[in-house]
């Protein structure tokens, strides 16, 4: 659980930035790589990320303008990644206008539970973080290139020459 608002703040400035270097790779393409024709395609797990950020804070107080609509999926890979920006921005100044520190630790309900704000936020990034991992695998099925998100990316440890490690 997040305690303040600013240790918040700082860690989605990180996994914000991890996500849209992902969003930035996508192509229209990309969009509808699939592992199975029962699973969702790499556009529908990109624009979940998008629309999530306003569906998981949607009980809160907070008060922002971004997708909210899982379906119908985007068609442009840049429409993707550009909303994400956007609905991002409007969350961080949302966050920084409306809510304080004991905003952080007022409970609501989410998912049949009662939750203080703070862990709603850690649930956001925990989240985001998850389907960032499905859309990684998604995007090598695709031959896109994979950025290096908590440390270098094979094409990453290429570029200095070295050899990604074995895992």
């Amino acid at each position: 659980m997040f305690q303040t608002l600013d240790h918040f703040l700082k860690s989605w400035e990180y996994e914000a930035g991890a996500t849209q270097k992902l969003l930035n790779n996508l192509t229209d393409e990309s969009l509808k790589q699939e592992i199975t024709s029962q699973n969702w395609t790499l556009g529908r797990i990109a624009w979940h990320t998008v629309t999530a950020i306003h569906i998981i804070t949607s009980n809160t107080n907070l008060t922002f303008e971004a997708p909210s609509k899982d379906f119908p999926v985007p068609t442009s890979a840049q429409f993707i990644a550009d909303s994400y920006q956007q609905a991002s921005n409007a969350f961080v100044q949302a966050l920084k206008t409306q809510w304080t520190d004991f905003t952080m630790k007022e409970c609501i309900e989410f998912i049949g539970q009662q939750m203080p704000n703070g862990s709603l936020l850690l649930f956001l990034i925990q989240h985001q973080t998850h389907h960032r991992g499905q859309m990684t695998v998604l995007m090598r099925q695709a031959g896109l290139t994979v950025p290096g998100i908590y440390g270098p990316s094979k094409e990453e440890w290429a570029q200095f020459g070295m050899e990604a490690p074995q895992m």
